[in-house]
């Protein structure tokens, strides 16, 4: 299947697609990155019906590639990137996809960009995952947000050991979303500016099978 959307990306369906309403999980790397370095993912998760669209940032940036520029200047390019989300998913829902079917999962930058494209989309998704990320500003975020997607459910992670995204900004940030409505599941975890295989992988599995129906191997 081949997809119009404008921006890079790489699309993989299922192995056994379902014939309507098919699970999609979109899939944001971080920067410095490409969808190359999330090439692992749909053998690790292992769900036979769930399709994988993979999002190439729009900036180079070394061999990779980057949402937005360091800060203080990621405004501008949060902004940009935002909008190209928001033009993707609206083109994805003409090619066969329904956002109730749609989990969209962010690392690092992409994370940053999974809680600010997800709180003010339009359209309620089955849920987001954001590991090891941060908010630009999430009060401006919880008054910009749709109410809707405030109760969707959202997972996010990080790394008391994290070296690039020290932890504590992350927990202050999440902790006053939560108290602004979002319903948000935080979790904390013994690890770097990574993805935690033993412990952490795991619940994010757990949690993306159970927000989109799915089924195993």
């Amino acid at each position: 299947m081949k997809l119009n959307l404008p921006i890079q990306h790489r699309f993989q369906a299922g192995s056994h697609p379902r014939r309507d309403n098919s699970p999609l999980l979109v899939v944001l790397h971080g920067r410095g990155d490409s969808p190359e370095g999330f090439s692992w993912l749909p053998d690790a998760l292992n769900f036979s019906d769930l399709a994988y669209l993979f999002l190439q940032a729009p900036d180079p940036y070394y061999t990779g590639y980057s949402w937005y520029d360091l800060p203080p200047d990621q405004g501008p390019g949060i902004l940009r990137s935002r909008a190209l989300l928001e033009r993707t998913f609206e083109q994805l829902w003409t090619q066969g996809f329904s956002p109730s079917a749609t989990l969209l999962l962010g690392f690092s930058q992409g994370c940053l960009m999974t809680l600010e494209f997800g709180a003010r989309y339009e359209k309620c998704l089955a849920g987001y995952v954001g590991i090891s990320g941060y908010c630009y500003d999430e009060k401006q975020m919880a008054l910009d947000a749709q109410a809707l997607n405030k109760t969707t459910p959202w997972l996010i992670t990080h790394g008391t050991q994290d070296e690039v995204l020290p932890i504590l900004r992350t927990r202050l940030q999440i902790q006053s979303l939560i108290q602004a409505g979002f319903q948000i599941d935080y979790r904390e975890y013994n690890k770097s500016h990574t993805i935690d295989d033993r412990l952490e992988f795991p619940e994010i599995r757990t949690f993306i099978e159970a927000n989109l129906g799915l089924h195993h191997g």
